[in-house]
């Protein structure tokens, strides 16, 4: 949630146009202007700024004003990822669960996703839906993708995510009895009053 919260004040800031440095930074990106963005970034990312590491990180990851660079996509996501950052945590995940920068392995892949969804990072709680839906570093379990999808539609800001989320949970939920459905619904409400 707090990072929710920080992505809506960027948003916010951006948009009356009196934000800071990180805040034109991201702007920038959104604009194309990755010259600028990283201009803006870097320095916040080699002060220690978690979420400027992680944007450095994005940019790396997907080739954004400076070349593609896995290993260094990983390296920015790790600083940002140690400090709590979920975003940063989500994106490590899926690096280890690609093979992206490093070797493929399900088990880091979901140490760090899990992480972020404990932040109630709503894309994390997606990710552990596939995991557990698909077996990945877990053994397959409907119950537990169901939950986890379950947490991401209703806490998914972006209508596309909560769109796709929707339709993997109801796949899930079609494979399922009665019974592993409340009882998927029961550990959703669970884990929401819990972080809460």
């Amino acid at each position: 949630m707090r990072n929710a919260l920080k992505v809506a004040l960027v948003v916010l800031l951006v948009t009356v146009g009196c934000g800071g440095p990180f805040e034109d930074g991201v702007a920038a990106y959104y604009r194309g202007d990755y010259t600028t963005a990283l201009r803006l970034i870097r320095p916040l990312a080699e002060q220690g700024d978690a979420a400027a590491q992680f944007w450095l990180g994005l940019m790396y990851d997907r080739g954004k004003g400076v070349p593609q660079d896995f290993a260094k996509a990983i390296k920015w996501y790790r600083l940002a990822a140690d400090q709590g950052d979920a975003p940063a945590q989500r994106h490590l995940g899926a690096m280890y669960e690609h093979g992206k920068g490093v070797p493929q392995d399900y088990a880091e892949a979901r140490k760090w996703v899990r992480q972020a969804a404990e932040q109630g990072y709503a894309r994390a709680h997606y990710n552990l839906g596939v995991m557990h839906r698909d077996g990945l570093g877990v053994p397959r379990d409907y119950v537990l993708a169901h939950m986890w999808f379950n947490l991401a539609t209703s806490h998914q800001p972006s209508k596309a995510l909560r769109d796709r989320a929707v339709l993997d949970h109801s796949a899930v939920a079609a494979k399922m009895t009665t019974a592993q459905i409340a009882e998927a619904q029961q550990l959703a409400r669970e884990w929401t009053e819990q972080h809460q």
